[in-house]
């Protein structure tokens, strides 16, 4: 099989051998995946003298499960989550924890953004916002346009916040919701809607290592407010401003409990329902129910979409900034997508 990796600071397209079937994971014959841009540019300044896999959301056709993998079956679209198992490859060897069944109402590239919406979702569980309270998204890269849509889903006052008037815009297009380009603007608008007390909580989805987003976040949180890490930005934060407003500094790691355990993962043991109400399969679930219900829209983000042999190429022009298109979509094969229009 075909699989896209770094090696030497370059994207490469290699074979590999199709992985065997084992004991709670499933065969997926991969369809679409979805490059997230500003992990896997990192990973490419990381692969020197190194190899290193690509891609960690996708969606595709189950054609084999292994034992204890109930209640999925063979023939069974879904979604997956989670590197290493999910790779931009043209089959995938995935456990049943990082998966969720696609409904066919929801079309198989969107569901495959699946896993930067459990992202997305368990971002927003970290601020423990309660509904009607207000969020600043800062950066509207992929994951912050799916942020901010998912916080505006959940009945959250929503501050949307970038540098870029493009992507502001379609952001503010796809929502209604005003979008800020300027931080004056962005602070006035805080202002007049809260009262003068803040948001309640700020989330950075931008980069750029040291940024001065992090001592400008708490000036827009209110008393005790809360400042979420997302994207790749140092925790460098005065103490002063901290101490003022006894703000609480969090961060978010990936989708949610489970990732990078190897008891969840590795060995696909799921943790109890009552105990851990949201792990990161439970989070890709929720993407897909929110798709299927219409209750966010993806679409826009999704028009860029090129087949596996030209995957190199879509990194080059998303590191050079070549396109405003947010994520590129790569694609393995449409055969079950014909099935699925044909029956569904």
């Amino acid at each position: 099989m075909k699989s896209v990796v770094a090696l030497d600071g370059k994207v490469q397209i290699i074979n590999e051998t199709i992985p065997e079937i084992k004991d709670g994971y499933l065969l997926i014959k991969t369809h679409f995946s979805v490059i997230s841009p500003g992990t896997e540019l990192g990973m490419l300044a990381l692969s020197i003298d190194s190899k290193r896999p690509l891609g960690y959301s996708a969606v595709g056709t189950v054609i084999n499960c292994g034992n204890g993998t109930s209640p999925f079956s063979e023939n069974e679209v879904v979604a997956c989550y989670g590197a290493p198992y999910v790779k931009h490859a043209e089959y995938l060897l995935v456990p049943k924890t990082l998966c969720s069944s696609i409904p066919s109402s929801v079309d198989l590239k969107e569901g495959a953004l699946a896993g930067l919406g459990a992202i997305a979702i368990h971002s927003l569980r970290v601020t423990n916002l309660q509904f009607g309270e207000s969020v600043v998204v800062v950066g509207l890269g992929i994951l912050g346009q799916l942020i901010g849509q998912i916080a505006l889903a959940a009945g959250y006052q929503v501050f949307p916040y970038d540098i870029s008037v493009k992507r502001a815009k379609l952001f503010q297009t796809i929502t209604g919701i005003t979008s800020y380009t300027t931080m004056d603007d962005l602070k006035e608008a805080i202002r007049v809607n809260t009262k003068g007390y803040g948001a309640d909580a700020a989330l950075l989805c931008a980069g750029g290592k040291d940024s001065m987003l992090t001592s400008e976040s708490l000036k827009w949180i209110r008393d005790k407010g809360k400042v979420v890490i997302v994207g790749d930005i140092e925790p460098n934060f005065p103490r002063d401003l901290m101490f003022g407003k006894e703000a609480q500094i969090l961060i978010a790691r990936a989708g949610g409990p489970g990732r990078y355990d190897s008891v969840y993962e590795k060995s696909a043991i799921d943790y109890p329902y009552g105990f851990v109400r949201w792990t990161e399969g439970r989070n890709v679930e929720e993407f897909i129910r929110l798709l299927s219900e219409g209750r966010i829209k993806v679409t826009p983000y999704m028009n860029d979409v090129v087949p596996l042999t030209h995957a190199p190429a879509a990194y080059q022009q998303l590191k050079e900034k070549q396109t405003p298109i947010l994520t590129k979509v790569i694609e393995f094969g449409n055969e079950t997508l014909i099935e699925r229009n044909e029956t569904g």
